[in-house]
């Protein structure tokens, strides 16, 4: 597994400017020391031996459970709607949608974002950067929700199914257009 990002490869974090000089091989995310990426990599590779006793979800860290618990024990509530977070920073993220605050603008259009990851995400609108690379094809994509979708093409998982034929599709839009077929 890859821990430290070409010298050329290294990136700041918006707010803070730190050099972020070690990435997951995963999810691309990035660490400011080698013992926070070693445990980042616990969520993808470890035995997830931590359960919660109070829904099914597991976790591969103690303090990973400790943090999820936040949301049963309704410790950081948002008192407009109800929903719980599993720390302070979650739920002061999610209060500026009920405040109207968006803090982080482009700087290229002027639109607004409550985060600054929504920020960056933005950017490569304007940029044209694409970071998810397909490792089957020559396709890439900005965003890693975007590849996972294209890689059901690869899988071939078809999990949406015509109820009317027998056609299945990777893409529940496919299936939307292809039900149209079926309208007389």
């Amino acid at each position: 597994m890859k821990s430290e990002a070409d010298s050329n490869d290294i990136t700041e974090h918006l707010h803070d400017g730190k050099s972020r000089p070690y990435v997951c091989t995963v999810c691309d995310k990035r660490f400011t020391t080698k013992g926070s990426l070693k445990t980042h990599t616990l969520i993808h590779t470890a035995e997830k031996s931590y359960s919660c006793t109070q829904c099914d979800k597991c976790f591969a860290h103690q303090y990973y459970l400790r943090t999820h618990m936040n949301i049963h024990d309704s410790k950081y509530m948002c008192p407009e709607c109800g929903k719980c977070f599993r720390n302070n920073k979650q739920l002061t993220v999610h209060r500026r949608c009920h405040l109207g605050q968006k803090p982080f603008e482009c700087s290229v259009c002027s639109k607004r974002f409550t985060q600054s990851t929504h920020l960056v995400r933005h950017s490569r609108v304007h940029s044209g950067e694409k970071l998810y690379k397909c490792c089957m094809c020559d396709k890439a994509f900005s965003e890693s929700g975007h590849l996972n979708r294209h890689m059901k093409i690869h899988v071939g998982y078809k999990l949406y199914k015509c109820l009317l034929c027998d056609k299945a599709f990777t893409v529940s839009g496919h299936l939307n257009a292809h039900m149209r077929v079926h309208v007389v």
